[in-house]
């Protein structure tokens, strides 16, 4: 992996060792209130209180990483991204910092994310309130994915299945297409670009990067309810293969993938099992 140029010196180690913390303060903070919360509110209360808690907080905590200098942002085109509903959200996935970016900017988002997450400290709490999804058990997470796009809500699903680690983007897994099949909902794509590999796969948490780390992200194509999904993850992987051959992302990102046809493997049952049976009603309370 080939890291920017430059060295990080005193003013980048006190801002990130500021920014570090004060993400963790704010989960932590949060985590109070979302345990309580759970208990005590009814599903859709408590998944509405959760995702607007995540949106507003991650939005303030851009906010204060742009005004110290760590970051700078050209995320002009999500202002509209709140008012996409019944979606599914498919970006690439350069770096952990991706899911703040996205969740920062739509107040009914709901994310699937790792099921070791949802038992974290800092981020489990709120995760659970919200509704998120933990991928564990693929029956259920499409279930209860499909369930959440009925409801409303914006899924937001990375089609790589992990982060980037091959320019621009790794082979795509079947997911996204099985979710949206499921569920005839159309997916939108968002493409994020970064000029550094910070929290990239193999980043670790401590390391200092180089200050500023600007983030560009638009949104992309939006394809319709795919009827052959592995001919859509082939096309899917495509499209973001030519929109991203010449992003910021060649900077650290090792080299393209050979011209074989790429595989498109399915997580653990993705694609071999139906999704279960849900309700269609759009009123009812989420999983």
């Amino acid at each position: 992996m080939r890291v920017r140029a430059g060295s990080a010196g005193l003013g980048t180690y006190l801002i990130f060792y500021f920014g570090l913390p004060l993400f963790g303060a704010l989960c932590l903070g949060w985590s109070l209130i979302a345990l309580p919360a759970r208990l005590l509110l009814p599903p859709r209360a408590g998944a509405v209180l959760g995702r607007r808690g995540i949106c507003r907080g991650f939005r303030w905590y851009l906010a204060v990483m742009v005004r110290v200098g760590a970051i700078k942002l050209d995320t002009r085109a999500l202002e509209e991204l709140a008012q996409e509903s019944s979606v599914v959200l498919a970006p690439n996935h350069p770096g952990l910092f991706d899911a703040i970016l996205l969740l920062a900017y739509h107040p009914d988002m709901v994310c699937i994310m790792k099921s070791a997450m949802l038992r974290n400290p800092f981020l489990g709490p709120g995760a659970r309130l919200a509704r998120f999804i933990g991928n564990a058990a693929p029956r259920r997470m499409i279930g209860e994915a499909v369930a959440a796009v009925r409801s409303g809500a914006a899924l937001l699903l990375f089609p790589e299945g992990t982060r980037t680690v091959r320019n621009p983007v790794n082979r795509f897994q079947l997911t996204v297409g099985t979710i949206a099949k499921h569920a005839q909902a159309p997916i939108l794509t968002l493409l994020i670009e970064t000029d550094s590999p910070y929290l990239s796969k193999g980043w670790p948490l401590f390391r200092v990067p180089s200050l500023p780390i600007t983030y560009r992200v638009r949104l992309g194509r939006r394809f319709a309810p795919p009827r052959d999904v592995r001919r859509f993850t082939r096309e899917l992987e495509q499209y973001f293969r030519a929109e991203l051959d010449h992003s910021t992302l060649n900077s650290w990102l090792p080299g393209h993938v050979g011209s074989h046809a790429p595989r498109h493997p399915a997580p653990r049952g993705a694609t071999e099992v139906e999704a279960p049976e849900v309700s269609t009603s759009r009123t009812g309370s989420l999983p």
